[in-house]
């Protein structure tokens, strides 16, 4: 039996990176245990009001953040404020399919659109892997806000 899976990103500013990751992989912040949101509602609104009112700090109100899967068929991700920076290469990483099913010049425009997307909310890109058949189709380095390595795949 396959068991589910949440993806945990240690971070500074968690809003910031949950908003990246939800562009990036097509996510949504869920609201709070009691809110009903419409589509247009502010989550991060919802979340404020919800936290004051079980009493949480004013300073931890963001020390911790998620986004969601819509079709609620893929890993929730899960980010905890940590107080340290990043130090070093991360051991993990994302690989983002954002071309599937595309080939050769075709598939690294869509990967080049997707980078572009992203470096519009804060990546960084880091570098380009040409296709190499049959072993490589290409694909695109990068790191999120934070400085996390992820590719576009």
């Amino acid at each position: 039996m396959s068991l589910d899976v949440q993806i945990t990103f240690d971070a500074r500013d968690t809003r910031l990176l949950a908003e990246f990751w939800a562009a990036a992989l097509g996510y949504e912040v869920p609201g709070p245990p009691d809110a009903q949101l419409e589509p247009g509602d502010d989550p991060w609104a919802a979340w404020d009001d919800f936290l004051e009112r079980v009493g949480v700090p004013e300073d931890q109100r963001h020390a911790r953040a998620a986004i969601e899967d819509p079709d609620g068929s893929r890993p929730r991700v899960f980010f905890q404020q940590v107080p340290e920076g990043k130090t070093a290469k991360n051991r993990v990483h994302l690989d983002v399919r954002a071309a599937p099913g595309l080939q050769g010049d075709e598939r690294m425009a869509a990967l080049e659109a997707a980078a572009e997307r992203l470096v519009a909310r804060g990546a960084e890109r880091v570098r380009r892997f040409e296709p190499e058949p049959p072993m490589e189709a290409g694909f695109l380095v990068m790191r999120d806000p934070e400085g996390n390595e992820f590719c576009l795949d």
